[in-house]
């Protein structure tokens, strides 16, 4: 029979794990991981409304995509173009992010299939006497490993010919040159330390829906439970 089980616990390490996922896949997606060097306005530039130049911009870098600014050439006016710079997997500008898209999709993956399962553990615990809650928790500590390994490799990137066209000629393997670094790289970094935090919380949501409360609710013949 099935029991549906709602802990504080258990909710919270189900809302934790779908978090991360989301945040993990939005950053990996994003083109705003580096921050190019603001490009000065030309005297295009210029409002139509006020005459007055428009402050310079930043185009942004990400992994496999890049923003930058167009211009129309029948339009007094520019636009913000996004999108991927490469085609294939074979034209991401460096060797390195093209590892930290492998590491990075793989544990993304991972966290997307736990966040999924979460969903069910209210109804289902355990699968051939083995807790989903452990199970998925030895998952996103595997899933974090792949992570850290892509944000280590990332900045080893920071030299190929595209960044430095971002960053300029002092950008260099670990080193930013102009360019800083924007919010998706540091969503990456909070969403791979939840995904630890959510491995290691993931016992107390498996001790929480197997306390004795919860057993003793069982044996009164309960099919919904909610414990705090």
């Amino acid at each position: 029979m099935c029991h549906v089980i709602v802990t504080c616990r258990s909710m919270l390490w189900t809302l934790l794990s779908i978090v991360v996922a989301f945040a993990e896949l939005i950053a990996f997606m994003s083109a705003d991981w580096l921050i190019g060097k603001a490009k000065p306005s030309s005297s295009e530039d210029v409002d139509n409304r006020t005459g007055a130049s428009q402050e310079p911009y930043h185009p942004t870098l990400g992994i496999y995509g890049r923003c930058t600014r167009i211009s129309h050439m029948q339009l007094s006016r520019r636009d913000t173009l996004c999108g991927p710079y490469a085609e294939n997997f074979n034209e991401i500008a460096s060797g390195f992010w093209q590892a930290t898209a492998i590491f990075l999709a793989v544990g993304i993956m991972i966290l997307c299939a736990v966040a999924f399962v979460s969903v069910f553990t209210m109804c289902v615990q355990s699968i051939m006497k083995k807790s989903i809650f452990n199970v998925c928790g030895l998952l996103q500590g595997i899933a974090g490993l792949f992570l850290i390994l892509g944000l280590i490799l990332y900045p080893a990137g920071w030299g190929c010919q595209k960044a430095i066209s971002y960053c300029g000629h002092y950008a260099s393997a670990y080193k930013l040159g102009d360019c800083s670094l924007g919010w998706a790289f540091y969503t990456a970094i909070g969403g791979t330390i939840l995904t630890f935090i959510c491995a290691v919380f993931s016992a107390q949501a498996e001790i929480a829906t197997s306390s004795d409360k919860v057993q003793e609710e069982i044996e009164e013949g309960k099919n919904l439970i909610c414990l705090l």
